[in-house]
């Protein structure tokens, strides 16, 4: 795993900091998930994207059923063992360093706070996963990636599709949080497969959005503000559906 981190590192968008940061996550399966730290100018940090959200995120939209351990270039901030600890299901996930001996997640979080506090029973990858048998449209796309949501705690699944100016479609799906602000929206999800083709974010050329009118929370206005500020010419759609 460890090996793996120059090449997650080389997918690394820090627009911001200069800052590379690669992670790589190895599921229950035995696959290897890459991912790297994405910031984006004229928007709040909010919108950033740790190296460790999106090798999750990764392993996440290619339906993983459990993380066994995660490799980071640099050691992990509080918000990603946050986001980390959403993802262990009774599991003390392996943390690798380079240079440094592993140690457990429960060292780096001796006390969390998690989906139990919520009375949550279960995880992101443990969650139940809508399966179709083709998607055949951008609309379809993004309404499938709202239905394999995770969003245990506002009930509010969302769902983006990007469509590339080359035509290729990514997709992301919502991830909650317990500790809320960790969670990551599906454009950033979407983003970050986007990242890993190596394709440009200015060449998006549409984005559409699937939520339900009746949400408790809204994704509109943040994929609208990021959308704005890394390809101001695309076209953004929002797609309601039934909740």
């Amino acid at each position: 795993m460890l090996e793996r981190l120059a090449e997650a590192q080389s997918y690394a968008r820090p627009l911001l900091t200069n800052f590379r940061v690669g992670a790589v996550v190895r599921g229950t399966s035995g696959a290897l998930y890459l991912g790297a730290n994405l910031e984006f100018p004229g928007v709040g940090l909010s919108q950033t994207v740790h190296a460790e959200q999106a090798a999750l995120s990764n392993a996440f939209m290619q339906n993983e059923s459990g993380i066994e351990a995660i490799a980071v270039s640099t050691p992990p901030c509080g918000h990603c063992r946050q986001f980390l600890y959403e993802f262990a299901e009774g599991r003390d996930i392996e943390m690798l360093l380079p240079k440094q001996p592993a140690i457990g997640l429960s060292a780096l979080l001796p006390r969390p706070f998690g989906p139990g506090d919520l009375h949550v029973t279960h995880g992101p990858l443990s969650r139940t996963r809508i399966a179709i048998e083709s998607v055949e449209s951008v609309a379809q796309t993004a309404r499938y990636a709202a239905s394999n949501a995770y969003a245990p705690y506002t009930n509010s699944p969302s769902g983006v599709a990007i469509r590339s100016r080359r035509g290729n479609v990514y997709r992301g799906s919502y991830i909650e949080n317990a500790a809320f602000n960790p969670s990551l929206p599906p454009l950033q999800v979407a983003l970050v497969a986007m990242a890993l083709a190596s394709e440009d974010f200015n060449d998006i050329a549409e984005v559409v959005l699937a939520e339900a009118a009746n949400n408790s929370i809204s994704q509109v206005s943040a994929t609208k503000a990021l959308l704005a500020a890394i390809a101001p010419r695309a076209e953004f759609r929002l797609l309601p559906r039934a909740k």
